[in-house]
């Protein structure tokens, strides 16, 4: 009787799960920020004179720079990554306020030393970020020092005022391209390095300093 009370109880051994490997966001992260700084800074070169051509860019920072980059943070907060996370989530919080406060300033206008602010407060973040890139790898330390100088020069095209375009703000469309140039590369050189599991586009990965042993004395023996 006892034993047959056992075998209801008694649960089939099941087998262990299988480990569940996390995806790496900053493919995504990356790319969403690149295109939409490439179309954004062609049209701040005055390469492309559309007068709807910021239509394709506000769509693009609202929901592939913007929301697309966010996401990628939030899940590098899930990983472990402060610095992923900080990046991704500030820079998707950078394109959608960009994409809210352009038609609003079209319309409004005059906010030429707020804007100027705006910017210059994004190229603080973006130097300091890259101090932090340094222990990360060179691609992504090129993309932030490249970001840094577009910010630094769109900020200062801002403040100059009166009509566009105004030389510095070309200047930072022409550091914007090459800051997208850059993003897409070192997107495209993660998500195709993890899906051949092997380094076949270099990014230069820079690890943590050495830890050096500490010097400890030795008694003398007796």
């Amino acid at each position: 009787m006892n034993e047959d009370t056992r075998s209801l109880h008694e649960q089939p051994v099941q087998g262990s799960p299988p480990p569940v490997v996390a995806g790496d966001p900053a493919p995504l992260g990356l790319a969403g920020f690149a295109l939409t700084m490439l179309l954004l800074s062609i049209v701040n070169t005055s390469l492309l004179k559309e007068p709807a051509a910021i239509l394709p860019v506000l769509a693009l920072a609202a929901f592939y720079g913007g929301a697309a980059q966010f996401a990628a943070g939030l899940f590098e907060f899930r990983r472990g990554n402060t610095f992923g996370a900080t990046v991704f989530v500030s820079y998707g919080a950078f394109w959608l306020s960009y994409w809210w406060l352009t038609p609003r300033l079209a319309l409004a206008g005059g906010a030429h030393s707020a804007l100027g602010l705006f910017l210059l407060g994004w190229c603080v973040f973006t130097a300091f970020m890259a101090i932090a890139a340094l222990r990360v790898n060179v691609a992504v330390l090129a993309v932030l020092v490249l970001l840094t100088l577009t910010y630094l020069f769109l900020a200062i095209g801002a403040f100059q005022g009166g009509p566009e375009p105004h030389a510095m703000t070309q200047v930072g469309g022409w550091f914007g391209i090459a800051t997208g140039l850059v993003a897409w590369y070192a997107a495209a050189a993660t998500v195709i390095n993890a899906t051949h599991g092997r380094p076949m586009m270099p990014v230069g990965t820079r690890g943590p300093a050495p830890s050096r042993p500490r010097a400890t004395s030795v008694p003398p023996e007796v």
